[in-house]
């Protein structure tokens, strides 16, 4: 049962919440915009509702499935582990979806989820480290990386070594590897900032592809 679990979180992640929701509407996002399928692309192209709603399936769709084998193996000794398993299963979902030939988003939404069940307070303290880097430098995509590299640690000190930081960890170099296009052009001063944008009109489709989450 337990690598059921995992394989039911895999194509659970799969799920492209904000594509179905697009075509429910008549527009495909993958073809506007950023392009992108996550939640940041959908509120660009139809609206703040719709892109709450994506954010919120494409972080349930992680939880759920952790939350349904956490009931299911019960007592059993490796159950968290097989929860971690599943959570990560899901979160590979999303980012390569079977359903889009392994073409997905950068998880970042996804993660929200995986890390609001594993540890809500490390969550809560990165939420305000992405914050303040986006205040302070502009950049979503930095806000972003460093919220990645500093959940592994502080699941770490909060709880130790164990399967929720090692999950952590899998899930932040991930993150880092999916905004590997955004990196580059941090280190090379070439990628926009809002409020660059907020300065210069309304954003274009390849602005939101560089700092779409």
């Amino acid at each position: 049962m337990e690598y059921c679990l995992v394989v039911l979180g895999y194509l659970i992640g799969s799920i492209p919440f904000g594509l179905v929701l697009g075509k429910c509407l008549g527009i495909d996002i993958r073809r506007a915009g950023s392009g992108n399928i996550g939640a940041t692309n959908v509120n660009r192209l139809l609206g703040k509702k719709m892109g709450a709603i994506t954010l919120l399936a494409d972080a349930g769709k992680a939880v759920l499935p952790m939350l349904a084998a956490a009931r299911l193996l019960g007592n059993d000794p490796q159950a968290q582990l097989w929860v971690a398993a599943t959570g990560g299963a899901a979160f590979l979902g999303h980012l390569y979806p079977l359903y889009l030939k392994f073409k997905g988003g950068k998880g970042v939404a996804t993660a929200l989820g995986i890390f609001f069940y594993i540890q809500p307070l490390a969550l809560a303290i990165c939420i305000l480290i992405f914050v303040a880097v986006v205040r302070i430098w502009g950049y979503v995509s930095l806000g972003s990386l460093t919220a990645a590299l500093m959940m592994p640690a502080l699941v770490f000190y909060l709880d130790g070594p164990g399967h929720k930081a090692y999950l952590a960890l899998l899930i932040a170099a991930l993150i880092w590897l999916k905004h590997a296009d955004n990196l580059r052009r941090l280190i090379n001063h070439q990628e926009n900032s809002i409020r660059r944008k907020a300065g210069n009109g309304p954003e274009t489709g390849e602005e939101g592809e560089e700092n779409d989450e």
